[in-house]
């Protein structure tokens, strides 16, 4: 039997290492404990053994169960559901909804009501609608270039959405669509700037990746460079003395880039009240996650900053999870670095099949089992919500109401192929200086 030193090494690591623990106590015992190699790991282990009591009560370890991804995991008594769509009522989140470091995990009931449950349902069918759209117009060649979709991953931008007010600020990478469309932006908008129309969100100009509404910064398409761009947007936020947080979210490909660790930095430094969110969809571009990140729990990548990882395909959960990080960071308590577990049926792009890296069985698999859309909708049937008829009815309206708009979209016109068009939108509209040159002074512009 091991003890002192080598017992501690017998519950944290190896064989080889207690034998060589065991070793270096016999020597010791024959007093020649002033020996280097002695010396080296007898420090090492005081080391370690320092820290084991507190890591066993630190906040972040407690939580040591897997975060589920299943989209279906909440339960409710149908019997507490009441009959008016404005009656709050209590949910309950799945035990496997959290993993959270150095932070208090939210609470696992949620209220909700009956009108929000339905509103969450029918904003996901619309964005999966849209980007369905998106899909079909770049097949057919009218939508050109960059075109990353989101379809899979609703759940994520939805919830956000939904625990948030349009007072706080909204700051994504170039899988934006969803997040333009909860921001506010309207279906005919987003097509018609995916199409490159004059009334696209951004004039036809900004494409994909580039989209801006009221409260939302972007669609950004340099990988990561939106972090420290949110953390910026929360300054704002600190500095005017109000009570908004900014969201900045950021790929797990781009979790490794390091100016996300110098926002984080700053914002620690500050105590700024941002909610950086890493969207987890295990593949960044065409690789996994596990062949290019070292640590792949990325809500503990901030450090000195608390952790929250939340189950991405449970739009529930992901509400509870960012109004908890939200009244966290409102409180004056700082950042906080969450993780959405979620998945992306496509490839990272229009251009990428998405099955060289990845196994037709895998997608089929999340798709028939952790779907978000299909998880709320056997939720909303289960309590008795609504009835097959009334889900049937959302689906329809939905469906109608993105398909309207698309139609809409597919008619604007293009923009003009003047030199006019070049000179515009450099600035705000209404703000723009007196001239503006170009190549050369005989090519000045004159507003």
């Amino acid at each position: 039997m091991l003890n002192g030193p080598a017992a501690l090494l017998q519950q944290h690591f190896s064989r080889a290492a207690i034998e060589i623990a065991a070793w270096l106590i016999s020597i010791r015992n024959h007093n020649t404990s002033t020996s280097t190699p002695y010396k080296m790991l007898s420090r090492a282990l005081r080391t370690r053994a320092a820290g084991l009591p507190r890591a066993r009560f630190e906040r972040g370890v407690v939580m040591a169960r897997n975060v589920t991804t299943d989209a279906a995991s909440a339960h409710a008594e149908k019997e507490q559901v009441p009959e008016e769509d404005d009656k709050p009522f209590q949910v309950q989140l799945s035990d496997e909804s959290f993993e959270t470091y150095e932070l208090d995990p939210p609470s696992y009931t949620l209220d909700t009501t009956k009108k929000e449950l339905k509103k969450m349902y029918y904003d996901m069918v619309a964005t999966r609608r849209m980007e369905m759209a998106a899909d079909r117009l770049y097949k057919e060649k009218k939508i050109r270039g960059f075109c990353h979709l989101s379809t899979g991953q609703e759940a994520v931008a939805t919830g956000i959405e939904h625990a948030i007010t349009k007072s706080d600020d909204v700051i994504t990478a170039y899988r934006c669509h969803g997040y333009a469309l909860m921001r506010g932006a309207s279906v005919k908008s987003i097509i018609g700037e995916l199409l490159g129309r004059r009334e696209g969100i951004a004039y036809g100009k900004g494409g994909s990746m580039h989209m801006f509404a009221k409260g939302f910064y972007g669609g950004n398409g340099i990988v990561g460079a939106q972090v420290p761009v949110g953390a910026g947007l929360a300054f704002a936020h600190k500095y005017n003395g109000n009570k908004n947080v900014t969201v900045a979210l950021y790929g797990d490909g781009a979790s490794n880039q390091g100016q996300v660790f110098e926002a984080f930095n700053m914002a620690k430094l500050w105590n700024l009240p941002v909610l950086f969110g890493c969207e987890n969809n295990k593949y960044g571009m065409g690789t996994s996650m596990n062949r290019s990140s070292a640590l792949t729990d990325y809500y503990k990548r901030g450090q000195y900053i608390p952790g929250l990882k939340v189950n991405g395909m449970d739009v529930l959960a992901v509400k509870a999870a960012v109004a908890h990080a939200k009244e966290h960071a409102v409180a004056g308590h700082g950042p906080i670095v969450l993780e959405y577990l979620t998945y992306r049926y496509g490839g990272h792009s229009m251009s990428d099949p998405g099955t060289t890296y990845r196994t037709r069985e895998e997608i089929q698999r999340m798709r028939s089992t952790n779907d978000p859309i299909a998880g709320l909708k056997s939720r909303l049937l289960d309590w008795e919500v609504v009835t097959e008829d009334e889900l049937k009815g959302i689906d329809k309206q939905a469906r109608k109401d993105v398909d309207e708009e698309v139609a809409v979209a597919e008619q604007m016109a293009a923009p003009e192929a003047s030199r006019k068009i070049l000179f515009e939108d450099i600035y705000v509209r209404g703000s723009e200086p007196e001239y503006m040159r170009g190549r050369t002074v005989d090519e000045t512009y004159y507003y």
